[in-house]
């Protein structure tokens, strides 16, 4: 019997949607304000569901206080309260769309959490702009 469970954290960062090959005003006629030189901010909401069989022993499908703590560890104390494109490894070359965050942060969270279950990623930027990633 699958079953999926989810846990939901929140970060605040900053950053800039650019390529650095472009002029600004090209970068500007691409990503809008989004490209703005001095960098921007977003409360981002972040979902992380996991799928799979339940233990018959627990009940549980995976203990949520786990992934609560991998999602603290790996990805709040990494992008909370910074600016992405210049405080992470993770955005020095790879431009951070919230398409991009997401799949950044199922490659750390897959690291984590045992294969035996499936893993998807969604990542609101605002309330009604929303990425969700599960896996190549």
């Amino acid at each position: 019997m699958k079953v999926s469970v989810f846990r939901k954290a929140q970060f605040n960062s900053a950053h800039r949607l650019f390529r650095p090959e472009w002029n600004d005003e090209k970068n500007a006629s691409v990503f809008g304000p989004c490209s703005n030189p001095n960098y921007h901010g977003h409360n981002y909401s972040l979902q992380v569901k996991v799928t799979g069989e339940l233990d018959p022993f627990t009940g549980f499908l995976i203990d949520l206080k786990i992934v609560k703590e991998i999602i603290d560890r790996e990805i709040i104390e990494r992008f909370d309260h910074k600016n992405l494109n210049l405080d992470t490894k993770e955005f020095a070359q790879l431009n951070p769309t919230a398409e991009n965050i997401a799949i950044v942060i199922w490659n750390i969270m897959r690291q984590h959490i045992d294969s035996k279950y499936e893993l998807s990623i969604r990542l609101a930027e605002t309330e009604r702009n929303v990425v969700e990633y599960w896996g190549e």
